[in-house]
């Protein structure tokens, strides 16, 4: 009797698993506690999910080590799934939980995401970086100071043939970073500087070697992971001692009723919104010297990286395609010529903002987007979501679709033109992906691209020596960069 009552038990719970399997979206076996981890390529791990993607459909599942994952490869479902408030927390990697503490805004959830991506749009808005407001105006004179300096430094350094752009750019665009966080600045030798650019380059190559953690934590016992969850914990250490030197003196102006009116940092307007409010109040817990720490690192390192890597990939197939790079120095011509340009320009600039839509299509930063948690199990196109799950939206499958653009590994602005040559929006193009968790700092990136691209447009024609030899295949980190390339930035006016 107990035989029969156990094998009974048993073909259930067989029964209750083939249930809840029969319910995921369909995808790949793996093998016991790694998953489909050895399987996925990790030097273009969205090139092996994408090919899933085209076995599987629009949603597929696979385990990775211990995270169960949702692949989402279509914008609309995309856009369906992260539009509900399950899908708001962080998908549960062990690298990034255990170092972020679910801090700053990046890894926040539930009450501390909230009420830090109000604080952080209004921060924007109150600044400038939005579409309209009376201080937009105060930061297209200050995004274009950094790019003045920019074409200064890139003449400076080119003026006897090709250079990597890339020391040039980061340090203009981390400078206008440090002034919007830290209302500082410093010149390209500078020792702060440079230890905060070493501790956020480390911290990226180290977390991107680190990856197998995210889904294997028992590697951490290993000598391998050991040291490298060692460095980046000294380096975030090293890294928010700097930023400590910055609140703490801020508290110093604050406590003397200093004079800060001209002072936009996101550290004076985060310490005034504390002193704003009661202890009563709920959101007062939130607003601590810690929390401000991984708020600044968020900002800072999310405006430079993502920055900085479009740029890089603009000036890279302006170089390659010299027909297209002149169409767009054409038009900056016809529409701003001598004057100082604004960001209503662009309304104007179809080819313009078409070429750098096509270029953020064919290299996203972030190819695999950026991954989400469930706090529950939801239902989606008839498939169960389980809790805890990752949710990746596959943006590489979504801007590689050749039903939605026709040759899409091909560069070719045309795919955002219509017939009369005009800008239009396409409703699968998401580079700052979507929902309740979209990329905040949008519209300040839209400002840097254009007015950098105007700005070097205007003074430089890029060429490569060898266009054979120049690579677009992309390093693959936590940001997709171009492969150190050297361009000829050659003066147009000498």
């Amino acid at each position: 009797m107990f035989v029969y009552l156990l094998v009974t038990l048993l073909c259930l719970l067989l029964l209750h698993n083939y249930w809840k399997l029969r319910n995921l979206p369909p995808g790949p076996w793996g093998l016991p506690v790694i998953g489909y981890l050895p399987w996925l390529d990790p030097d273009a791990p969205h090139l092996t999910l994408a090919t899933l993607a085209k076995k599987y459909g629009p949603i597929y599942s696979l385990s990775l080590g211990s995270v169960s994952t949702i692949i989402i490869s279509d914008s609309k479902i995309i856009k369906k799934i992260f539009s509900k408030d399950v899908t708001t927390c962080r998908a549960p990697l062990y690298v990034t939980h255990g170092i972020m503490h679910g801090k700053g805004l990046i890894c926040a959830e539930v009450e501390l995401w909230k009420d830090q991506r109000r604080f952080v749009h209004d921060w924007l808005r109150n600044i400038g970086a939005s579409k309209i407001g009376p201080q937009k105006k105060n930061m297209e004179i200050l995004i274009l100071k950094h790019t003045t300096q920019l074409i200064e430094r890139l003449r400076i350094e080119g003026k006897d043939g090709p250079i990597d752009s890339h020391e040039a750019l980061r340090h203009q665009i981390g400078s206008l970073m440090c002034e919007l966080v830290f209302a500082e600045s410093w010149s390209k030798d500078d020792k702060t500087w440079n230890d905060l650019l070493e501790q956020q380059e480390a911290g990226l190559k180290l977390i991107g070697v680190a990856g197998p953690l995210n889904f294997l934590p028992f590697l951490r016992i290993l000598p391998m992971f050991k040291r490298i969850m060692s460095y980046l914990l000294e380096g975030q250490k090293k890294a928010h001692q700097i930023y400590q030197n910055f609140i703490d003196k801020y508290e110093v102006a604050l406590s003397n009723q200093a004079c800060l009116e001209n002072n936009y940092s996101l550290v004076k307007a985060f310490l005034e919104q504390r002193n704003r409010l009661s202890n009563k109040e709920p959101s007062a817990q939130f607003y601590t010297h810690e929390q401000l720490r991984f708020l600044m690192a968020d900002i800072f390192g999310a405006g430079l990286d993502t920055t900085l890597a479009t740029s890089r990939w603009i000036f890279l197939y302006l170089a390659l395609h010299e027909d297209i790079q002149t169409k767009v120095r054409n038009e900056i011509q016809m529409i701003i010529n001598d004057r100082v340009p604004t960001m209503d320009d662009l309304n104007s600039m179809h080819f313009t903002a078409a070429c750098i839509a096509e270029i953020q299509r064919i290299r996203p930063v972030v190819p695999l987007g950026m991954p989400h948690g469930c706090f529950d199990a939801f239902e989606i196109d008839g498939y169960i979501v389980p809790k805890g799950s990752m949710i990746v939206p596959l943006l590489w499958s979504i801007n590689m679709n050749e039903e939605q653009y026709k040759n899409p590994h091909q560069f070719n602005p045309n795919n955002f033109l219509d017939l009369d040559g005009q800008f239009c929006k396409n409703e699968n193009f998401i580079p700052f992906q979507a929902g309740k968790r979209m990329c905040v700092g949008d519209e300040l990136g839209r400002m840097l691209l254009f007015l950098i691209l105007v700005s070097v447009l205007r003074n430089f024609q890029l060429k490569l020596t060898n266009k054979d030899e120049a690579s677009t295949c992309g390093d693959i980190g936590i940001i997709m960069s171009p492969k150190p390339h050297k361009i000829w930035f050659k003066q147009i006016h000498e």
